[in-house]
Parts: C-alpha cells; structure tokens; sequence
C-alpha cells in the first residue's frame, strides 16, 4: 500500500500534454549554455534570476521567457534542454510526453527550425531508449505575430515532416483571437497534422468556441474560463474535449488567487475531460508531480480522482489505440495494487 499523496502520484502512469521545451529551462542551465556561447544574461547569479521569476500576468512572464530563450543556439543546446526535461518526466511518472516548442521566438535569431527539430529528435530518441518514455514534439505558432508569419514558419517546418506531429498556438492571447490564424490551421489540417490551441486562460470562452470552430482543433491548452459559460462547460463534457490544465501556472499568472480557488475540481465534477500539467515548470515552480500534488492537497482530490486525471491524459493523447489501451490497464493496476 502506497501511504503519501507523493509516492501515489509519483508511481501513477501519466502523460503531459501541455509543457513547453523552451519553458523548461532552469537557471543553472541557462547559465552555462550562456557561458558557452559568450552571452552576458541580465542577471548576476542562478539565485537573482530565480528571484526575478516574479509574474504580475502572462505578458510580464513572456518578456522574461523570449529572453531566456536567447541562450539557445546549436544542435546540442535543443538536445540538453530536451534530456533534462525528460529525465525530470520520467522521474515523475510520466510516460508520455507532447511537447511544445516555439520555432519563431529561435528563427528570429537565426535558429532554423531544423536545429531546433534535431536537437530536441536527438533527446527524445535517447530518452525512450534509456528509460522507455514517449514524446512527441508539436511546433507552435506565436500568435502575438502575424498569420502570414505562420504560414511561413509552418512551410519552413514541412521541410522536416516526420519530425513533428502537431501544431498549435500560444502567446499573448488578449486581442489575438484563434479565427487571426485560420488559414495557417487549414493548411496544416491539410497536411494531416494533429491539431491544438491555447484559449480561455486570459481570453474570454469565446475564444475557445473558435479555437472548436473555426480552426478544428481537437483539444485546448488551459481553457480554464469556460466555466464562464455554461453552455460552453456542457459541450466540452458532451463532446469529450480536453482541457490541458496548468494549474500553478494559473496561480502563478494571476487567473486563480490560489490553488483553493482553481476550477479543475468544478470541470472534473462536470465530466470535462480536464488533464493535469505544468505549462513551463521552470518559471512556475513546479513539474508534473508537483501540479499533480498541488491540486490534491488544495482541491483535497481523492486517489480515484487524481487515477482519474491520469486516466484523461492518457485519453487526451496523440497516442495510438493500443497504446492507450496499454497505459489505461496499467493505471488500473496501480491504482488497485495501491489501495
């Protein structure tokens, strides 16, 4: 019988579906790839960058992430970042990861797209050999910029197809609304890529009724304030889409004053298929385990409740029927040796 909160979360199968690689930087890594590549960060220490980690909203928190990515150049600076992530993962239980990656934030500083795919490739393939875990990467559009430098960055990805499994869409979300980048989700529709949007963490729920609608995706990053439509809660439990949660991260930004306050127990209780993740864990204090964790404690979650989470991201996945099928028996058995 598996006694702590910790233990049980650690040991249950799991994936993470809403993480993104360049938000997974720590301090102590930034510094040495700033080392390597002769760039002077605006901060004296590991410990003064850490303290500057002090969000007002999602805007305060970009500035000081685009900066960060900085420090990213070569092959093997996308494969140390990837490995340290996933090491990190696989440490907390998950078992399959679909990461985000920003290919324009590194393009607008000479980073082709291909580096960042290598490096990252490299990591993966490393990862699953040494400790069996999954990832997939998914590129990215930076909404804050225009349609048309989507378009462009998606026929610079096609060049490595195969390398990536999925787009979607991040950023500053106020005043970029999901229906800007219409034509960029067609075409990538087109071309037989999974689909995904960030929508409803600062924007209002009809943002993710477009993100639905209008660019077909088939799950949404954060979606938090589709509780402000009931309506809107109705039709994602209807229809069984998912909402990729990041609850510290929520607090974190200000979309929830605490953790007791967050609405991931509310949607759970409704039948939306929420999932749990950490969003950019190096800038919010907290990796999988820890959101896992967090909400158990200030939501009081049940051990059914956190399986169940675990069991909606598993379903929320890119992975193939009998891989669901797989991890799903295998949650099962977890849950039942440790009760």
């Amino acid at each position: 019988m598996i006694k702590s909160l910790e233990d049980y979360v650690k040991g249950l199968p799991k994936a993470e579906l809403h993480v993104h690689i360049e938000g997974t930087l720590e301090p102590e890594l930034a510094f040495e790839l700033a080392r390597k590549h002769g760039i002077v960060l605006p901060h004296a220490s590991v410990a003064d960058l850490r303290r500057a980690y002090d969000f007002a909203d999602l805007q305060s928190f970009l500035d000081i992430y685009y900066a960060g990515a900085a420090v990213l150049r070569d092959v093997d600076d996308f494969h140390a970042l990837g490995r340290a992530y996933l090491q990190r993962a696989h440490a907390d239980g998950v078992v399959h990861v679909e990461m985000f990656f920003d290919p324009q934030t590194h393009s607008e500083r000479g980073v082709p797209v291909g580096r960042v795919l290598e490096g990252l490739g490299r990591a993966v393939a490393e990862a699953h050999r040494e400790t069996g875990i999954t990832a997939k990467i998914i590129l990215c559009f930076l909404r804050h910029l225009s349609a048309d430098a989507a378009l462009a960055t998606l026929d610079a990805a096609l060049a490595h197809a195969g390398s990536f499994i999925g787009v979607g869409l991040d950023s500053s979300e106020l005043g970029h609304p999901p229906s800007k980048f219409t034509a960029v989700f067609a075409r990538a529709r087109r071309e037989n890529l999974r689909v995904v949007a960030h929508a409803g963490e600062e924007g209002p729920p009809g943002y993710i009724e477009e993100a639905l609608d209008v660019l077909g995706v088939e799950r949404i990053d954060h979606g938090v304030r589709c509780e402000e439509s009931p309506a809107l809660v109705e039709r994602l439990a209807r229809e069984r889409i998912p909402l990729t949660v990041c609850p510290l991260s929520n607090v974190k930004l200000g979309v929830f004053p605490t953790l007791r306050e967050h609405n991931l127990k509310r949607l759970l209780d409704r039948g939306v298929c929420v999932t749990v993740n950490s969003d950019d864990p190096a800038y919010f204090g907290g990796y999988l385990a820890d959101n896992f964790v967090g909400v158990g404690r200030a939501l009081a979650l049940s051990r059914a409740e956190l399986t169940a989470l675990a069991r909606n991201s598993i379903d929320a996945s890119f992975l193939d029927a009998a891989a669901k099928q797989h991890w799903n028996a295998a949650i099962t058995a977890y849950a039942a040796a440790a009760a």
